[in-house]
């Protein structure tokens, strides 16, 4: 990790790099919380991390949809900074971050649709089972380009069609 900077913000940002994201910041800062809301079509695990401990809760989440997948780096670019701005008693975005900590629980969803994220990102190879399923369900969407306009999860589902999502925390 070079300058201690745990989240990439120059590449592709696919549920391997998320999940490898996440184990570090287990290891650096053991006052976060983590768990798993679920898991995707193809089993890949949905995790959340809650930053607090506060009565006052909210929650973020991104990747809804899949060609969206940018949001799930905004979301853990700023876990990182909140967990380092507590860690060195800072500020974040004019906040105590200790402060915030012990007066809000924020619980953070960075990626609900791994799988499609997947198939946008390039880690599912082309000519592979699970790439053609994807392609034959985009086949009923002509005017969307595939993969790279693809929002919905690995059977076809556009998540955003499911919300509140909240209700499962």
């Amino acid at each position: 990790m070079e300058d201690n900077i745990i989240v990439p913000t120059k590449i592709a940002y696919s549920s391997c790099i998320l999940q490898n994201n996440v184990e570090q910041l287990k290891k650096i800062y053991n006052f976060l919380s983590f768990g798993n809301i679920g898991y995707s079509v193809l089993g890949k695990p949905i995790p959340y991390i809650r930053l607090g401990v506060g009565a006052k809760e909210v929650m973020y989440s991104a990747s809804f949809h899949a060609n969206e997948w940018i949001t799930s780096v905004v979301l853990m670019k700023f876990v990182e900074d909140y967990a380092r701005s507590y860690e060195q008693n800072g500020f974040i975005y004019g906040y105590n971050t200790r402060e915030l900590f012990n007066n809000t629980s924020i619980y953070i969803v960075p990626m609900v649709n791994p799988d499609g994220v997947d198939l946008v990102t390039g880690v599912i190879p082309e000519n592979t089972g699970r790439y053609n399923q994807f392609k034959d369900i985009s086949l009923n969407f002509p005017n969307i380009p595939f993969p790279s306009g693809w929002k919905a999860n690995f059977n076809g589902v556009d998540l955003k069609s499911y919300q509140p999502f909240c209700k499962v925390l």
